[in-house]
């Protein structure tokens, strides 16, 4: 099975997240979120794919979409927009981001990723 694990360096959950993973002999590609952001084509297929709703891709924490008040201009925006203002900066996107052949994780959240790896 391959795994990319997408994330951003400095967040302490995706460093939790990776600590996990090595120890449980995960083997992972990394990809750094702000330097090689999801493009809008990666983040319609990672949410295709996951079965969740768009809203659980966005960093609703961060300091950008409170910035842009986006918790206001989400549910007049079509998925196309989501997908394109995702895809027009890392730091909005929730994460670590766990891709496989099969499904899409996003967050941290230790028994998901157990049930999943």
């Amino acid at each position: 099975m391959s795994v990319l694990f997408v994330e951003y360096p400095k967040c302490s959950t995706c460093q939790k997240a990776k600590k996990w993973l090595d120890g449980h002999g995960v083997s992972y590609e990394e990809r750094h979120i702000k330097e090689q952001n999801p493009s809008a084509e990666e983040l319609r297929a990672w949410h295709e794919k996951s079965g969740l709703d768009i809203k659980k891709f966005f960093n609703t924490s961060g300091m950008l979409y409170k910035e842009m008040q986006l918790k206001d201009k989400l549910p007049g925006m079509t998925l196309e927009e989501k997908y394109a203002l995702l895809a027009s900066d890392g730091m909005l996107v929730k994460r670590p981001l766990l891709v496989t052949d099969g499904t899409v994780l996003t967050g941290f959240k230790e028994a998901e990723w157990e049930k999943l790896l």
